[in-house]
């Protein structure tokens, strides 16, 4: 008999990152960096590990939503193939009952990307392959088999996306080779926490050059003169040889961002990341055509491969930032790079939070061996907490993402954080309960 899935667990995983701040910003002042962790059990062989990252209270809902798929998984087949692959994430999505709450957005749609991931780790591992490796390794037609074309067609069909795929084929071992000796690049947006102070941020900023980034980020949007201000003295700390992003976090409406962003312009941002509201695709595209050449960036809160296609027809987006837990998994990310490749437009995905950097690198290094063939104006955002929970935990070195070698998609938490982090009963929750 084959292997079959035998148990989903789904476990309250949350980090009290509020109290030094980290990762806060104008919209999200005091985040809790947390995780909806999959666990996928199986008859036989190894488990599969996936995750949806939230901040703090609404991974009591996200784990619920995450509950409500095991129907559709415990008893299957352990998915081995792209097209076992492919045929789990149609059945996740295709539940019109569940889908009626999107669809294919909000919650539900983040539950099933955790068990799609889930799933991807799970077949990788027993290919023993790491995830990059594993679904840059299949055939053009394969991955092509992965993505749902429903709604897509008018932008890219099956047949653009087998052409993209199989220009870029015949490099394939070249640039793999090259992920191995030179890794992939990295920026970071470890100094920019919109509640660090002053000293924080420029030294910070300082050491992240010293340490070989040529890219930083700052959150902005709070107030006008905190952020002159934190520009001046992050350009002042870094000089001109390194870029710096920024990003407001869906702060403003459009008129606010256009004029905020020239007020920047002096300092030379290189991106304006999230300027207003993840949904609005008109109001993005009047941003990137007031304020170019600074680019417009998005991705983290797009909630799938129809608002990310509609960004791209209608020159709305200058750098597509996808995300591993927000979209329905690794085949809808796969759809996203295509369609990116499509429109030429570069891929810098999101990455912090709780495992973000531990997935996206995959990702990224995907498009680079197997969909656009380059890493021109490409990127993974890094930044430095949270990787000691991981099994498999990401590597910068010299700003660059070291590429991964242990089989899977690098999701799985050490069994001590597991324990150590659960909600509300872990040991870490009843001292915060403590103080």
């Amino acid at each position: 008999m084959a292997d079959r899935v035998v148990a989903l667990d789904v476990l309250d995983i949350r980090f009290p990152t509020s109290r030094e701040l980290d990762g806060s910003d104008a919209m999200n002042p005091d985040p809790d960096y947390s995780a909806a962790y999959v666990v996928l059990r199986t008859s036989n062989g190894p488990e599969g590990y996936g995750l949806a990252f939230t901040i703090g209270r609404g991974n009591d809902v996200q784990a619920a939503a995450i509950r409500s798929l095991a129907h559709h998984v415990v008893g299957r087949p352990v998915p081995e193939t792209a097209a076992d692959l492919a045929a789990l994430s149609a059945d996740l999505v295709g539940d019109s009952q569940l889908r009626w709450l999107g669809p294919e957005k909000g919650v539900a749609h983040m539950a099933l990307g955790a068990v799609v991931n889930a799933a991807w780790d799970l077949a990788a591992r027993r290919a023993g392959l790491p995830l990059w490796r594993f679904l840059s390794g299949m055939a053009p037609e394969e991955i092509v088999g992965l993505v749902d074309f429903r709604y897509l067609s008018d932008a890219l069909t099956p047949e653009e996306a087998l052409d993209i795929l199989r220009r870029a084929e015949p490099g394939r071992a070249e640039r793999a080779a090259a992920l191995v000796r030179d890794g992939y690049p990295a920026y970071t947006t470890s100094p920019g926490w919109l509640g660090y102070s002053d000293e924080k941020l420029a030294g910070l900023a300082r050491q992240a050059s010293a340490d070989g980034f040529d890219m930083i980020k700052l959150k902005v949007g709070g107030d006008l003169a905190d952020d002159v201000r934190r520009m001046r003295l992050a350009r002042e700390a870094v000089g001109d040889g390194v870029r710096i992003a920024v990003d407001a976090n869906q702060r403003w409406d459009v008129g606010t961002a256009i004029e905020w962003v020239r007020e920047l312009a002096p300092f030379d941002p290189y991106w304006i990341e999230e300027p207003t509201s993840p949904d609005d695709v008109l109001g993005h595209a009047a941003i990137a055509r007031a304020v170019r050449p600074i680019k417009v960036a998005t991705g983290e809160h797009v909630q799938n491969r129809v608002v990310f296609k509609q960004l791209l027809q209608a020159g709305a987006v200058d750098v597509v930032q996808l995300d591993a837990c927000r979209v329905g998994g690794v085949n809808e990310n796969v759809a996203i790079l295509l369609l990116a490749a499509k429109f030429g437009v570069p891929v810098c995905p999101h990455a912090g939070g709780v495992g973000l950097c531990e997935l996206v690198r995959h990702l990224a290094m995907v498009d680079f061996v197997a969909v656009s063939g380059t890493v021109d104006g490409r990127v993974v955002e890094w930044v430095d907490h949270l990787h000691e929970h991981f099994t498999d935990p990401a590597v910068v070195r010299g700003g660059r993402y070291a590429a991964p070698v242990e089989p899977g998609f690098s999701a799985r938490l050490h069994d001590r954080t597991v324990t150590d982090y659960s909600y509300p009963d872990g040991p870490v929750w009843a001292e915060q309960e403590g103080r």
